[in-house]
């Protein structure tokens, strides 16, 4: 099978080396210099798996051929650019979308009529240099159809994805799955980044853990608003990832401290919204929304 995976970060990375063990797989990466690195060392990963893969690397992805499925693995903020880069090519392939929040799929499917899985990952990790990526989590991927696709396709690139050794799963319908991890994130990444603490046991005591608990109520009563019946507790997603031992350095803490600009908009953005939309009133998401804007305009 002929894998591409758009976008080299930490999940990007993780999933490309796995897939590579039982596919041929190559990386859709922004710079050149990414990609002549995977190309000449490969991609080591550490941690919960230990071994280097060789994939191909290019900027160009004209340059990578055709494809069976394109796993769509860059942050929410670089998904326009991405989507319409890929306009004309791949035209045998399956796309999946594995970004956090609301809305990936439409900004993708703007740009060509492949046919579209929707997924969310809740496997971490620590991304230490362009090709060495540190497992940290190993927690599953979820995915169900969306635009010309099946419970039956979502099985399939499931099932290529424990082959390959990480956890997969799925689905019917997406949706409750995809809000416990909106509301997940909408709360651990704006906490983060605004605290500058990783999501350790603070997120789940203390004055801390109050403020997350009453963050993913307020996520909850829009799920409820919205129709969705949550696949997960958000509440019991955080503490347990709180227990695992390894703090997490969530991606938006990631960005602030880079001052880089955030996935707020798709993330606690999106939550919001949809608050608005069903007439629910989310104080506190609102204000963290408010607060890492904010942040993003002290950088210049």
């Amino acid at each position: 099978m002929r894998v591409v995976v758009a976008g080299a970060g930490t999940i990007g990375s993780l999933f490309a080396a796995h897939l590579a063990r039982v596919a041929d797989v190559a990386v859709l990466t922004r710079r050149e210099e990414h990609a002549r690195t995977l190309n000449e060392h490969g991609l080591r990963v550490s941690g919960r798996s230990d071994f280097t893969a060789s994939v191909a690397a290019s900027t160009d992805p004209a340059e990578l051929g055709d494809a069976d499925l394109v796993v769509l693995a860059c942050k929410g903020g670089d998904l326009e650019p991405l989507a319409a880069s890929l306009a004309g090519h791949f035209a045998n392939a399956t796309v999946m979308t594995v970004q956090n929040g609301l809305g990936a799929e439409d900004v993708v499917a703007a740009h060509g009529a492949w046919p579209l899985l929707s997924a969310v990952t809740f496997m971490s990790g620590t991304r230490h240099e362009d090709s060495h990526v540190e497992y940290v989590l190993d927690t599953a991927t979820w995915i169900g159809p969306y635009r010309d696709t099946t419970h039956v396709d979502a099985e399939s690139v499931a099932d290529l994805i424990r082959a390959a050794g990480l956890k997969a799963e799925a689905f019917d319908d997406l949706r409750p799955a995809q809000w416990s991890k909106l509301i997940f994130n909408a709360t651990v990444n704006a906490v983060a980044a605004l605290t500058g603490l990783p999501h350790d046991f603070h997120f789940a005591a203390g004055m801390l853990g109050g403020l997350v608990h009453d963050l993913m109520d307020e996520g909850k009563a829009v799920a409820a608003a919205a129709g969705v019946a949550l696949s997960e507790d958000p509440w019991e997603m955080n503490v347990h990832a709180t227990q695992h031992g390894h703090a997490h350095y969530p991606s938006m803490l990631e960005d602030v401290n880079a001052h880089r600009p955030t996935e707020i908009e798709l993330i606690t953005g999106s939550l919001v919204r949809a608050a608005e939309q069903h007439g629910v009133a989310v104080p506190l998401h609102t204000a963290l929304y408010r607060l890492v804007k904010a942040k993003e305009a002290s950088y210049s």
